[in-house]
């Protein structure tokens, strides 16, 4: 039995963290009800684009088709539902009363008006827990500000931490604020409904985009909040601290080495074939070869030059920290991903297969289903008639655009 099952999530989510965050929870075995707003034509990751479902190009249209929404949205369901009208609140209050948690990505002023804050709802559950992502907190000068990775990576010093020191300030490839915080809210509910199973009540918690972005930094702040080191980009990708750690380049490409402990620096003299780097005053140890770091550099670019990455690789497998640098295609092409069916597949509604991403927590033989993700409303039918509503009051709530 996977971990969370049993466990029942409302989710009043869109786009990306969110959703990334319940992700995970769904591939654990929690169930999650994706709330999606009827009046605004549910979430907008349904829309965004280019790339849809291989095969149904020409049913762009249609609102699951999208290969954006399917990798965040994949094993949920879905209720459509109209928050702001006294009906969809009735609804969700008591689709609350079922639930463990409730989780939402919205502004930092919008909870409390959908009502779905613990002091809103622990009269209908005291033991729900209300997971909230924000983007700059619920309190405070900008809890009314809307707010994306990006900026969040240009204010919390990311860009000036990312690419080579002449270059323009350069945000990470990937919206790592937004997955990261993703996850912390995820582990952030999961905390909550365990103190609720033992204390017998719920509470509000809270993370924002800003706030992980910030906490992100860590061995770097502690650096300048307590030796006032102001850390910049380091050329090549290097390491801020340790040596050898960043590209070098081979004959025919690059390779990316990391020497993190002294013991690795040792092996990789003698698997180069050049023990006597390691006697060389100027790089004895950690200290040494960050203080002589270019001088290193052009050392073993004299070396790596005369041999192909993929030769080195076989030189330095198992024995060095080293790896190959590859694009997104190369990356899911390697025959270790494949080793080990990091991989996997689900079916569209056309019967077509959609490719997805293993979940990178595993539970021994425990695997979640993969289900694709739900249409707008999918599951409107079965969740209302559990909570007691009749095939007449779901066909009123449809033509009212309640649900």
């Amino acid at each position: 039995m996977l971990p969370l099952k049993g466990v029942r999530v409302v989710a009043v989510e869109q786009y990306g963290a969110g959703p990334f965050g319940t992700l995970y929870l769904a591939n654990l075995g929690a169930e999650i009800i994706k709330v999606e707003d009827v009046s605004q034509g549910g979430d907008v990751g349904r829309t965004v684009g280019p790339y849809f479902v291989k095969g149904e190009e020409e049913e762009e249209n249609k609102d699951n088709t999208s290969l954006f929404f399917q990798g965040f949205n994949h094993n949920k369901k879905s209720l459509s539902l109209n928050l702001k009208t006294e009906e969809g609140q009735q609804i969700l209050q008591k689709l609350i009363a079922t639930a463990d948690g409730v989780s939402c990505n919205l502004r930092g002023d919008v909870p409390e008006k959908l009502g779905i804050t613990y002091k809103a709802l622990r009269k209908i559950n005291p033991r729900i827990v209300c997971a909230h992502l924000t983007a700059y907190g619920r309190s405070g000068s900008r809890a009314t500000w809307p707010g994306y990775d990006y900026p969040m990576q240009a204010e919390a010093g990311y860009f000036k931490l990312t690419g080579e020191p002449d270059s323009p300030p350069t945000r990470c490839g990937l919206s790592l604020v937004d997955l990261s915080t993703g996850v912390a809210m995820a582990l952030a509910l999961v905390s909550g409904i365990l103190s609720a199973q033992e204390m017998g009540r719920g509470r509000d918690i809270d993370v924002s985009l800003f706030d992980n972005a910030l906490y992100n930094l860590c061995y770097v702040a502690m650096w300048q909040l307590n030796a006032g080191h102001n850390q910049q980009r380091p050329p090549r990708s290097a390491h801020f601290s340790l040596t050898p750690c960043q590209l070098y380049t081979t004959k025919d490409d690059w390779i990316y080495l990391m020497c993190n402990k002294e013991k690795f620096w040792v092996e990789l003299c003698n698997a180069v074939g050049h023990s006597g780097l390691c006697q060389d005053p100027r790089f004895v140890d950690f200290k040494a070869r960050l203080k002589h770091r270019d001088s290193l550099t052009t050392e073993l670019d004299k070396i790596f030059s005369k041999k192909t990455t993929t030769e080195w690789l076989k030189i330095l497998t198992g024995r060095v920290p080293a790896a190959p640098i590859y694009d997104v295609e190369q990356a899911l092409n390697n025959p270790f991903v494949a080793e080990t069916g990091r991989i996997r597949s689900m079916t569209s509604d056309a019967g077509n297969e959609i490719k997805i991403l293993a979940p990178s927590i595993h539970c021994g033989d425990e695997t979640v289903e993969f289900r694709r993700a739900p249409h707008l409303g999918e599951d409107n039918e079965s969740i209302l008639q559990e909570l007691g509503y009749s095939a007449e009051e779901i066909g009123k709530f449809a033509k009212q655009r309640i649900i």
